[in-house]
């Protein structure tokens, strides 16, 4: 496949403080590339490289085909940037603030009217064009400033925490416009701190701690990397929960939920010789439940931290 991004020993420093310790990454084109990493990681510095809106050190960044560092403008005319923050005019409309992106941008006067519509119409914002972006929701600011971002098809977007904020409903119509971007064949890199929405759009994941590109690879690939698939056991007792432990010695069992972790394989058929130790003993849980590691387990283990979920 085509690279869309690659990044080879990138380097970063200011003053004396490392951000960014000689990362490699490569993305393929029509993708979705997710760089999670703890506050003060280097994700955003990594993006600001990316984007030309920083020089780095050090190693060499080519976006769509060209050399961040001596090719910055046609770099610039392939992506485009939604950050943190929606980066709207409150004091003009939706339609007002995607025709002045029409007019900075290189899109020809006759095209624009088109692309408005299109966009509007895409976007769900048709019915509040005309109201100003001071009135509308976080969601719909939030798809307001992507559909912005869009005005230049670029092929490649950086989207910088673009859900945080955001209730669960809109969150979901981001992912939902996510999709059908790469389903038309742009790239989207993706720094988030909500390992579930990671989870569910990258088709490869970068773990970034301290600098340094700690793991790489799809959600499921990071996953098999821990052990700990185990089935839960709940009991309605300490009693109960004392006989449980003496079937199960290897389990870890937690006194204050009344619950047993039993290492397992999490198949049917290991599932179905734990109940049946039950049934021998006579012995009943009173709700049990299959967990695996999920991408938390993976970011805790590899980098010392629990994720730092932003409030809403």
């Amino acid at each position: 496949m085509t690279k869309a991004i690659e990044v080879s020993g990138l380097r970063k420093a200011f003053g004396d403080t490392i951000v960014l310790d000689g990362i490699d990454l490569d993305v393929e084109a029509g993708t979705v590339f997710s760089l999670l990493g703890p506050n003060g990681a280097g994700k955003t510095t990594t993006v600001n490289v990316l984007t030309t809106l920083l020089r780095a050190d050090g190693g060499t960044v080519r976006v769509a085909g060209h050399d961040v560092a001596a090719e910055p403008r046609p770099v610039r005319r392939a992506i485009g940037v939604t950050g943190q923050f929606a980066a709207v005019d409150e004091l003009l409309t939706g339609e007002e603030n995607l025709q002045l992106m029409v007019d900075l941008s290189p899109v020809r006067a006759k095209d624009g009217t088109r692309i408005i519509a299109d966009l509007l119409e895409r976007f769900d914002l048709v019915e509040s064009a005309q109201r100003p972006a001071s009135t509308y929701s976080g969601g719909m600011r939030r798809k307001l400033d992507l559909a912005m971002t869009l005005v230049g098809s670029p092929r490649i977007i950086f989207l910088d925490e673009p859900t945080t904020g955001l209730d669960p409903r809109s969150r979901r119509t981001m992912w939902s416009i996510v999709r059908d971007l790469v389903a038309d064949g742009v790239t989207i890199f993706l720094t988030t701190q909500y390992l579930d929405e990671a989870d569910k759009l990258a088709d490869r994941v970068a773990v970034l701690d301290q600098g340094r590109i700690v793991a790489q690879g799809t959600p499921d690939e990071l996953k098999r990397r821990l052990p700990g698939t185990h089935v839960q056991l709940r009991f309605a007792s300490a009693a109960e929960l004392d006989s449980g432990a003496r079937i199960f010695p290897d389990a870890t069992r937690d006194d204050e939920t009344l619950t047993l972790r039993v290492p397992s394989d999490g198949g049917t058929t290991s599932l179905r010789a734990l109940l049946d130790r039950l049934d021998e003993h006579s012995l009943s849980a009173e709700g049990f439940s299959v967990q695996t590691p999920d991408l938390d387990d993976v970011f805790l283990a590899l980098t010392g931290h629990a994720t730092e979920v932003p409030t809403t």
